[in-house]
């Protein structure tokens, strides 16, 4: 970081998060090298989804073990959009990996995900059925105090969209059956990793990893997870460095999990990347509300909330980081 915490000015948002791209890549890609040898494990398989943070952590594997030891995973299911997967594989093309499609639709289907979640839905809206579609929204933390209201969308055959409020129960049931694919996906990287050698690759942001945007044991679960430190906005930074393609560096970071096209910050965020970006480094450095407004656009007061919202998706993820909590501590196994 080119920033003290305890400096008198504000510098520009677009320097506040500047990194020596060159020098993150080497320092990275030492650590997943040194991870490897530690875990006895010669290659890497990770998920590709057409996204920009899969994306960095393909480049990055390939220049820490070699394209030949890297193995991608395209997972499409059901409600996939199929422009993540013509991007997957240009990504997968862009730098030489081997990469195979593991449909998880059937297995999703055979699991009951989409049943389930459907009849949660059909709580609120009875005729929910073929032809509809549906994503889950949140409140925006800018316009008001307290917690966070998850709301329904749905759309009908005919392309009416309706907004509804949900009850604890139905919103519970349709995440738990949606946290399915996150964790379907997993299976499958962990059944190519044990049959390879290879570790498992995470690639989880620093907003995503640090506000519990992830599914335990799903998409949370992985052996290394090398850009977990960065901050998206650095993320796309090494995107450009990297040799990432264009397309996929102008894309807007998107959930691909509901059947309704769904942004980031309409399902979980507060704001888009970049501003949020500064809103969690400000707090993160124990910098003022005036200064990280100023650098965002946003009031003092807004930023206040972006932090309140902040905090309290902290509190309520901690779990998400902890590994099976025992009775008794058990010593550790040496080498």
């Amino acid at each position: 970081m080119n920033i003290r915490p305890d400096q008198e000015s504000f510098v520009s948002s677009a320097d506040i998060l500047k990194i020596d791209e060159a020098a993150e890549t080497e320092r990275i890609v030492a650590g997943l090298r040194a991870q490897l040898r530690a875990m006895r494990k010669r290659g890497l398989v990770l998920g590709l989804s057409g996204g920009i943070d899969s994306s960095v952590s393909v480049a990055l594997a390939v220049r820490a073990v070699g394209a030949r030891n890297v193995f991608c995973l395209f997972m499409p299911e059901n409600d996939s959009d199929p422009e993540s997967l013509r991007l997957g594989r240009l990504v997968a093309d862009t730098f030489g990996v081997e990469a195979i499609v593991e449909d998880i639709g059937p297995t999703l289907a055979a699991m009951g995900c989409y049943q389930r979640r459907d009849a949660f839905i059909r709580e609120l809206v009875p005729h929910y059925g073929p032809g509809w579609a549906s994503k889950i929204v949140i409140a925006n933390a800018l316009e008001g105090d307290g917690y966070n209201i998850s709301s329904l969308v749905v759309q009908d055959p005919e392309g009416n969209r309706t907004k509804l409020r949900m009850p604890p129960s139905v919103y519970l049931g349709i995440v738990a059956a949606t946290n399915m694919k996150q964790r379907t996906r997993k299976q499958i990287e962990y059944y190519h990793a044990d049959r390879l050698n290879f570790a498992v690759l995470g690639t989880p942001n620093r907003l995503e990893y640090d506000q519990g945007f992830f599914v335990k044991n799903g998409d949370g679960a992985a052996d290394v997870k090398p850009i977990a430190h960065l901050y998206k906005s650095q993320v796309y930074a090494l995107a450009a460095h990297l040799g990432v393609p264009e397309e996929i560096r102008r894309r807007p970071p998107t959930t691909d999990t509901y059947s309704l096209e769904q942004t980031q910050e309409e399902f979980y965020f507060s704001l888009p990347y970049d501003r949020m970006d500064i809103c969690l480094f400000g707090l993160n450095n124990g910098l003022s509300a005036e200064d990280v407004g100023r650098a965002t656009d946003l009031t003092a007061v807004q930023v206040e909330r972006v932090w309140a919202d902040i905090a309290a998706k902290r509190k309520a993820t901690r779990y998400l980081h902890l590994g099976p909590q025992l009775v008794q501590a058990v010593e550790e196994i040496g080498d």
